[in-house]
């Protein structure tokens, strides 16, 4: 065999959505080789030095790098084989110049690391779920595909909800987080019996009249801001003092009243916070969750019995974006977890989570190819088909969230050759649609390719439809089977978006109906 696993032709590539289900025994682990980090693709990262915005030093994170928290060179050898057979097997073309790839492997690892890390540090028998904060990358397949690592789903919206069903997701093990749910939101979670936490007293006075008219399974909660702090991202930051989301723990009179509101309610059983999310020491979620665990300790002896039986300690988790390592791991905030609250995880207490970035960003790669080359003020820049409608936080806020680039020939091989500082531009119609500045790759040509890595998360999945820009195809790959000589299977997550979508989207059906006016 070639490696050309898949068909050349696009249509054909559609229909080996199946392919990926006959990985599904191997083992989640994968080809994990925590060596020294590769420089395959020539992946630079330029951003050294930068705060948990950029992934280097997220509270201590990736300055204080466990043993076995290096570079994942089994995951860099995976995505460098998966460029090189997309580009064979016609999924990036000059008619269709960007695609955006999965490490369907590397997604199970980190499912598989996730289960692992908990069942660590909890006592047999404990009820654990760790629910997908669907958000992070709302796409049927990929919630499908955890679904089946006995992953569930945290929805925030109904648009969520129903992703999450059409995936198979059950409402047992569904949960239904958002500041702004409406009636019908909460009447049909309760019917279903999905699990929900009230993020206001004004949303617990709506469903106390939900369970006063009909009586629901779905277990029930009030979202805690234990107010412990903001990380280095202030729009992500959802423990500060001021933060919009879940009762606010230390304003005056709101502990009492949270006591209080659960002794009214026999049915209140849960406790929920999210202290965080990328930009947050460890530090600081590990404290969250504490505060959380002790507020469900006086609740329970205020009201004589253990009324609250799951604490939901949401995600948040970090990611370092600076280099391929995976750091920090769940296991070490796990460990980190039952040092600072080990009555959390003595069994006393059903256990939730709701890790999103974490679990996918580094498992996803936005590939484009670079259309022109040309030079300004005496720097060189790579225009491509990647800017703000994939990386929308990167180019919007590129001190924040800055992304490396992998350098490919135009064959999908590691470009070669010494490095010279050069932009790598989007294809909007605005100056600072740009993928990085000022960034050390070799030199690119126009037909080479341009890889945008860790972007598994938030990126692609969030199409931004600037110049009505079309999505692109999302793919998941996998290693082909033995007999396959190495090759490379592909399956379709997403299709790419066609021109006839973009129009009906933007009231093509509906042209003539504003000049009747």
């Amino acid at each position: 065999m070639d490696g050309r696993t898949t068909n050349r032709n696009r249509d054909r590539t559609r229909d080996r959505d199946r392919t990926g289900d006959r990985d599904r025994g191997r083992g989640a682990a994968g080809e994990r080789d925590h060596g020294a980090e590769s420089e395959r693709g020539r992946a630079v990262d330029g951003d050294e030095g930068r705060t948990a915005d950029g992934g280097r030093d997220s509270g201590g994170v990736a300055s204080d790098r466990e043993p076995g928290a290096e570079a994942d060179s089994g995951r860099v050898s995976r995505r460098d084989d998966a460029v090189r057979a997309a580009v064979e097997q016609g999924l990036l073309t000059p008619d269709h110049p960007i695609v955006a790839l999965l490490d369907v492997p590397g997604i199970r690892a980190s499912a598989a690391a996730l289960h692992a890390a908990f069942d660590a540090v909890t006592a047999p028998g404990t009820p654990v779920l760790h629910a997908f904060a669907v958000k992070a990358t709302p796409l049927v397949p990929v919630l499908r595909l955890l679904r089946e690592q006995g992953i569930g789903a945290e929805v925030a919206s109904p648009g969520e909800l129903a992703l999450a069903r059409t995936a198979g997701i059950p409402p047992a093990r569904t949960v239904l987080d958002s500041p702004a749910k409406t009636a019908a939101e909460l009447r049909e979670a309760l019917e279903l019996g999905i699990a929900v936490n009230a993020d206001s007293k004004q949303e617990l006075e709506r469903i106390d009249a939900v369970v006063r008219s009909a009586a629901t399974g779905s277990p029930i909660g009030i979202r805690v801001n234990p107010q412990v702090g903001g990380g280095s991202i202030e729009a992500l930051s959802t423990a500060t003092a001021t933060s919009k989301f879940g009762v606010a723990l230390r304003d005056e009179g709101a502990r009492a009243w949270i006591v209080r509101a659960y002794a009214d309610r026999p049915w209140l059983t849960r406790l929920h916070a999210h202290s965080g999310s990328q930009g947050m020491p460890l530090s600081l979620l590990a404290r969250g969750v504490a505060e959380t665990y002790a507020l469900a300790e006086e609740i329970n002896r205020h009201v004589g019995r253990r009324q609250v039986d799951t604490i939901d300690i949401g995600g948040g988790l970090p990611v370092d974006f600076g280099s391929d390592a995976t750091t920090p791991t769940y296991a070490r905030y796990a460990r980190l977890l039952a040092e600072v609250a080990p009555g959390l995880f003595d069994g006393r207490y059903g256990l939730v989570t709701e890790f999103g970035r974490s679990l996918l960003a580094k498992h996803g790669t936005v590939l484009a190819r670079v259309e022109y080359t040309k030079s300004a003020g005496g720097r060189a820049i790579a225009v491509t088909h990647a800017g703000v409608q994939v990386a929308t936080r990167t180019v919007y806020a590129p001190a924040a969230w800055p992304l490396r680039i992998a350098a490919y020939d135009a064959k999908g091989r590691p470009r070669t050759g010494p490095d010279v500082v050069q932009d790598v531009a989007g294809p909007a119609c605005f100056a600072g649609d740009l993928l990085a500045e000022g960034r050390a790759l070799p030199l690119l040509e126009p037909g080479d390719h341009v890889a945008a890595l860790d972007t598994g998360a938030y990126f692609f999945a969030h199409h931004y439809a600037y110049n009505s820009l079309a999505r692109p195809g999302v793919y998941g790959f996998a290693p082909a089977g033995d007999d396959d000589a190495g090759g490379v299977r592909f399956a379709v997550a997403r299709e790419p978006q066609t021109l006839d979508e973009i129009v009906a989207e933007s009231g093509g059906a509906h042209g003539p109906s504003l000049i009747a006016l």
